[in-house]
């Protein structure tokens, strides 16, 4: 197909690491800088299925079953930003298999170019990218049993079965598609990475994530509560890279959304002794990593 694969598509070796993080944590919403909101909002709506749940100028806000999932903001003529640190893709968790198949039905049906499907083990996979290169993964995952203990040894990269996938429907042919389920929710974030020592220094000992998996100086897999990663990292294109400079279609900033404040405190009380200075805005302290992607610490 062209594009580099994904380090998911890699063995995963290396022992997890408890983690500090409540069980309970997880991504949030993830905002994105488009370069045509018309454009975007019909792909988004259209191609991936969100819903459109409010629009101001140039922000729009999407989701699934009332949930923002994907904000938009536009900044006219931007480009999108190869080369540098980022988002490599934020990942859509749709709850059974057969919301996955009906997904899959919609896209062949309605020509959504994908650039890639996997069977990782943990999860089925489909991978693709908006207009302004932003990489979007749709998945469903195994029960826990199947994998939990397992994902440093096993989290790897098949090739996935199609035709067991869309099995699961009677007819792939009319099955419709107008929305994603109610209970999408944002699975986890892939980033861009300028190295891997940095990246598990900030994500496993400051924020206090479970190292999950690891490749080598490729790529690595945080997990809260032992789920297979929440935040993936990876220097595949990016090795060395900065952050993008403005005038780039790219990560504004993910989400990271805790049980409560005092669990949020806590991570701010480690994150600031280990130097990392939290930026205060309305919406709620906003941490940088060491390749510049930016963090939103939220509450439920």
């Amino acid at each position: 197909m062209g594009a580099p694969r994904d380090p998911e598509e890699l063995g995963a070796t290396s022992a997890p690491v408890a983690a500090e993080l409540p069980a309970s944590t997880a991504p949030g919403a993830v905002h994105l800088i488009v370069s045509d909101l018309q454009r975007s909002l019909a792909y988004y709506r259209q191609a991936v299925g969100l819903e459109l749940l409010g629009q101001d100028g140039g922000h729009a806000s999407l989701g699934a079953g009332g949930r923002e999932l994907v904000a938009l903001i536009e900044e006219p003529g931007a480009s999108p930003a190869t080369g540098f640190t980022g988002l490599y893709h934020f990942a859509l968790l749709v709850p059974q298999r057969p919301d996955l198949a009906t997904w899959l039905a919609h896209a062949a049906r309605d020509r959504v170019p994908l650039v890639g499907l996997a069977d990782h083990f943990v999860s089925e996979a489909l991978y693709l990218s908006d207009p302004d290169g932003h990489g979007i993964e749709i998945y469903w995952d195994r029960p826990r049993e199947a994998w939990e203990g397992q994902v440093a040894e096993r989290m790897t990269t098949l090739p996935l079965d199609v035709d067991s996938l869309l099995g699961e429907l009677d007819d792939p042919r009319s099955a419709t598609f107008d929305v994603l389920p109610g209970g999408t929710v944002m699975g986890h974030i892939h980033l861009k990475v300028a190295d891997i020592p940095g990246t598990l220094a900030f994500y496993r000992d400051a924020l206090g994530f479970g190292l999950m998996a690891r490749l080598g100086s490729q790529a690595a897999f945080f997990g809260a509560g032992g789920y297979h990663h929440h935040v993936g990292a990876n220097t595949w294109e990016s090795r060395g890279a900065q952050s993008p400079p403005p005038g780039n279609a790219a990560l504004d900033h993910a989400t990271l959304v805790l049980p409560d404040d005092t669990a949020r405190d806590s991570v701010l009380e480690r994150l600031e002794r280990l130097g990392h200075l939290p930026q205060e805005t309305a919406a709620g302290p906003i941490v940088r990593d060491p390749s510049g992607n930016a963090l939103l610490l939220a509450v439920r």
